[in-house]
């Protein structure tokens, strides 16, 4: 399950932003996650919870914004929303080369803290 280090990646970075910022708690993170990083958010939800016990962001939410893949054909210019199986192949031309515009993020947004 690599959502647990995913989750441990995040907790380290929010403790690491709060400390820098003088906070005593960790409220909530916002962060964004592309559907094609095989990311899934409940195994994420889950190992969230368990370790940010005993932390100062025991308690605080992780919100989690799952982004579609698209993709932008490189020779018709016409962009679309795909899954990881068909977007290898441009549905308007039939071309090959193709851009992926958006699906593999994987980034904090933001951090409340008080």
């Amino acid at each position: 399950m690599h959502e647990m280090g995913i989750a441990e990646g995040i907790l380290a970075s929010a403790i690491e932003g709060a400390g820098g910022a003088s906070a005593k708690r960790i409220n909530s993170v916002n962060v964004t996650i592309g559907e094609l990083t095989q990311v899934m958010e409940d195994a994420l939800q889950f190992a969230w919870e368990a370790l940010r016990t005993g932390t100062i962001a025991e308690g605080a939410e992780l919100n989690v914004t799952m982004l579609g893949a698209r993709s932008k054909c490189a020779d018709c210019g016409h962009e679309w929303f795909h899954d990881r199986y068909s977007g290898a192949r441009c549905p308007s031309c039939e071309s090959y080369v193709v851009l992926l515009l958006q699906g593999r993020e994987m980034k904090i947004d933001s951090i409340d803290i008080d």
